[in-house]
């Protein structure tokens, strides 16, 4: 299973909203098709943070100019590529602003990294396939 775990700006609540909207009656957690597995995490309760790099968690914070409370957190099955789906899940929560951060660079993207293919380390937004090519050797 592979994460994505997105920090989009606004409250908690519209986030929902807006899932609950276009992923009809489900929740904890929404899918998609079976494939994709989402819920809010956070630290009070969940466990945001709790395995991260803390260099990765300062440079979300700097990107953010703040430390978030909380996170939609993506759950991609390995069953599937799941680029097309993540991209299009990803582009509805952070329409109005947020980054988002993968399992493969620590590196906070933002809408216009992802739409543009911004490069970090030699990756691309959720870029797994160039991941476990540069991690081969």
């Amino acid at each position: 299973m592979r994460s994505v775990f997105v920090f989009p700006a606004g409250e908690r609540a519209e986030t929902v909203a807006s899932l609950d909207r276009h992923l009809p009656e489900q929740r904890d957690p929404w899918t998609v098709e079976g494939n994709l597995y989402i819920e809010i995490d956070d630290e009070q309760t969940g466990y945001l943070f709790s395995d991260w790099d803390p260099d990765d968690v300062a440079a979300l914070e700097t990107a953010l100019g703040h430390r978030p409370t909380w996170a939609v957190q993506i759950d991609i099955s390995g069953r599937i590529d799941g680029t097309i789906e993540v991209h299009q899940l990803v582009e509805l929560l952070l329409e109005h602003g947020g980054v988002a951060t993968d399992d493969y660079c620590g590196h906070p993207w933002t809408l216009q990294d992802i739409r543009s293919g911004a490069l970090s380390d030699g990756l691309r937004f959720f870029d797994f396939r160039a991941y476990h090519e540069l991690n081969r050797e």
